[in-house]
């Protein structure tokens, strides 16, 4: 089957996509930084650069996208209908770096936190509170 759009527009498409600063990071960095928690960004130091850390915790936070990090069971993860091969060997690759960076994490201390897109959409209060909590315990088990 043929891709849906000519392949500069797909380009376009893609190329929009962000790595960093996308709407479900945001909606997670407001809501633990309006609840008092501070964090950096995208580590360079750490394996697989976790979108939030917080050094004081030895806590760091994954904001998946459900696409291209192979939620399974989730109504947003499709897999696409052109180039299939190519697409499952990238999320199946994406799904390895995100067991390998944890494993690496978790090895040196750090405790893991992944949130995924579609926990954020619509009613994501109870899924942000839980993180908060999660961020607490870890919180009183350092000090």
């Amino acid at each position: 089957m043929a891709d849906v759009h000519e392949p500069h527009i797909r380009s376009y498409n893609m190329s929009r996509i962000r790595s960093k600063d996308s709407k479900p990071e945001m909606i997670v960095r407001r809501y633990l930084h309006n609840n008092g928690f501070r964090f950096r960004l995208h580590v360079k130091d750490l394996p697989g650069k976790p979108d939030l850390v917080f050094k004081k915790y030895r806590t760091v936070v994954f904001v998946h996208g459900c696409f291209w990090h192979g939620h399974q069971g989730c109504r947003y993860f499709v897999v696409p209908k052109t180039r299939t091969d190519w697409w499952l060997r990238k999320i199946e690759w994406n799904k390895e770096k995100d067991r390998l960076n944890r494993e690496n994490l978790e090895r040196d201390g750090w405790n893991v936190l992944e949130v995924w897109e579609c926990e954020l959409r619509g009613g994501a209060t109870a899924v942000l509170e839980e993180l908060k909590s999660k961020l607490i315990e870890f919180q009183r088990i350092i000090i």
